[in-house]
């Protein structure tokens, strides 16, 4: 499908038309020039381990000072409460925003632009997570975490029924029947018809491309050939009854998991902690990581992950980049978010990788070293991918229609429609479309 719409923003020039004009009267003054006393900031969060790290930072550092609130999840009502925030002129000066989520906050002109204040910082991210964080040539936000994905599984039910892990896609069908083989209950793993994050991940992991610019105009591509490899290549695991459909991480799923029935976990660098190590502390020593199984050539994609932004309307940016600075790239703020949160987390900043990988512990692997599998799996994560100004929008039609797959629906159906009613969204805002 390819449309293309006439723009009635012409003469506004190529940001507009992108949707990004609207945010470049952000980038505000640098913090605190007439006030005496420590510059304060504000910073909200959901992330576990968030008001240790204003803690830490708040005890070293003399001339700013965090006030720091805790949010609900962005799915939780994290995100309508910033959006209002924003809205009423009240934001706080540091946002934490998920990378699929930072464009629809750019393209509604809520972020401060913050090229000129981030240059030293960027060259600590490599360029595949870096370019997330930029739109329009201009950049908006600085990683605190990559999330590539990588395959969790059973290890000693793989290893007691001959069966190998998996390292590409065929190997995984295959290993699958010999799971529903060895016992009739279990499966390899889950489709979770909720979750389109996890989904796009996996489309992106095979060289799926959703969103794309080119001169003034978004391309739109969701239903590309290869997110239609990938929707047909689950849709007959389904079929087969190979898989499970299950909400993501919901009490069934965790169920599965604890009774042995759900055997691996296709997930990202983060899941160690939050969906096993959590949920099945009791089956310690009991699972391995590999890499996620491939097309043909060993890649992987993202799933999740999340920013720092400043608010528009901040008069403390200097303040905000600093504060955001010291949680991306400094040791303790790592190991203070990774200790208190029992994380797994995998850091964006190359340099805090070995700090990260010194302070996990092992032995729910078994002893085995997770953080070098997410190493790999984080240099290999294809380059790229962007996300598009409407992902609320997008994934809202790909979780409704993603539903039905367990009563005939079918998955590349679902990819059609959220192809056109995001072509349809993007329209709607007045952007340039193809």
């Amino acid at each position: 499908m390819r449309h293309k719409i006439r723009t009635r923003l012409g003469a506004i020039g190529a940001l507009a038309a992108l949707g990004l004009v609207a945010a470049c009267g952000g980038g505000g003054a640098s913090g605190g020039a007439a006030q005496s006393g420590p510059t304060e900031i504000t910073f909200w969060s959901w992330t576990k381990g968030s008001a240790e790290v204003v803690d830490a930072f708040n005890a070293l550092h003399t001339d700013v000072k965090v006030k720091f609130e805790q949010i609900p999840s962005g799915a939780a009502g994290g995100y309508t409460k910033m959006t209002n925030a924003i809205k009423a002129g009240n934001a706080p000066d540091v946002m934490n925003i998920e990378y699929p989520v930072l464009p629809d906050y750019v393209s509604q002109g809520s972020l401060a632009d913050l090229s000129a204040k981030v240059g030293d910082l960027k060259a600590k991210f490599p360029d595949q997570i870096r370019a997330l964080t930029e739109l329009g040539g201009k950049t908006w936000a600085v990683p605190l975490d990559a999330s590539p994905m990588v395959l969790y599984y059973r290890k000693d039910f793989f290893d007691a029924n001959g069966i190998a892990a998996p390292k590409t896609w065929d190997e995984y069908k295959a290993a699958a029947a010999k799971v529903k083989q060895a016992d009739p209950k279990a499966r390899i793993g889950t489709f979770f018809p909720d979750d389109p994050g996890h989904f796009a991940s996996l489309a992106w992991q095979a060289g799926g491309k959703w969103f794309g610019t080119s001169g003034d105009s978004w391309h739109v591509s969701i239903d590309d050939p290869k997110s239609k490899q990938v929707a047909d290549y689950w849709q007959g695991l389904i079929s087969e009854d190979l898989v499970r459909v299950q909400s993501a991480f919901s009490q069934e799923w965790n169920a599965g998991v604890k009774a042995g029935e759900t055997v691996s976990y296709v997930g990202a660098s983060w899941g160690a902690g939050s969906a096993l190590r959590a949920n099945q502390p009791d089956q310690a020593g009991k699972w391995a990581v590999a890499p996620i199984p491939h097309w043909g050539t060993p890649a992987s994609g993202m799933y999740g992950g999340s920013t720092f932004a400043v608010a528009k309307d901040s008069k403390k940016v200097d303040a905000a980049v600093k504060f955001i600075g010291w949680m991306t790239t400094d040791a303790q703020a790592i190991t203070t978010r990774l200790g208190i949160a029992k994380s797994t987390m995998y850091p964006a900043a190359a340099d805090m990788v070995p700090v990260a990988a010194k302070s996990f512990d092992n032995s729910f692997f078994g002893g085995q070293d997770a953080y070098s599998v997410y190493k790999d799996a984080a240099a290999t994560i294809k380059n790229g991918w962007t996300w598009g100004p409407s992902m609320f929008a997008t994934n809202s039609t790909l979780k409704d229609n993603f539903g039905t797959v367990t009563s005939g629906g079918a998955l590349t159906d679902a990819l059609r429609k959220a192809q056109q009613s995001t072509v349809d969204e993007l329209k709607k805002r007045g952007l340039n479309v193809s």
